[in-house]
């Protein structure tokens, strides 16, 4: 333990913590970035009928009439995790795999409001194709970002230049004919 506190400075939150100089892993950093699944909880908290006011979620009384229960919005949001995380932001899927699993998403998300209406809160159809819309929408727009591998190149070309910047920093380290430069 002695060796690593030699290594490591110490956090008082988080006890020990790597050096400063840690070089972290460029591609997690980003993957972390990208967050799919955050407009999932907000369109969770909307279907609600709750707003982001002052960095937190209220309920607005207008929105209460339209409103799904906490259940059937969770419900819907779940469903929409299916392909709203990071793997699926840097998936490589064809036109036909899009259509289809998004249309599959979708009639899930159809049978489960009409199945559970009552603890869902739906009280008519206007609900029924505003959820339609909301899950059709979302999850045809994740599944298309990575199109033309946008992601995966932005990831690519940061993984290169990292690699790029590690070896220039090793070469000037290195010995000379002469001297350790």
């Amino acid at each position: 333990m002695e060796e690593q506190q030699d290594q490591y400075y110490e956090d008082p939150q988080y006890g020990y913590a790597p050096p400063m100089n840690y070089q972290s892993n460029e591609k997690a950093d980003l993957l972390e970035k990208i967050k799919p699944s955050a407009i999932v909880e907000e369109i969770r908290n909307r279907l609600m009928g709750k707003e982001l006011i002052n960095g937190q979620w209220e309920t607005i009384p207008e929105l209460r009439g339209r409103a799904l229960t906490r259940q059937g919005a969770a419900d819907i949001s779940n469903l929409m995790l299916a392909v709203s995380s990071q793997n699926v932001s840097i998936s490589k899927l064809k036109n036909d795999e899009i259509r289809d699993r998004t249309l599959n998403i979708v009639r899930t998300a159809q049978r489960m409001c009409l199945k559970n209406w009552k603890e869902y809160g739906i009280k008519g159809t206007d609900q029924l194709y505003f959820i339609h819309q909301i899950v059709m929408s979302n999850t045809f727009i994740t599944l298309k970002q990575p199109e033309g591998e946008g992601i995966r190149k932005m990831l690519m070309g940061t993984i290169a230049e990292q690699n790029i910047k590690s070896e220039s920093s090793d070469k000037k380290r290195g010995w000379s004919l002469f001297s350790r430069r």
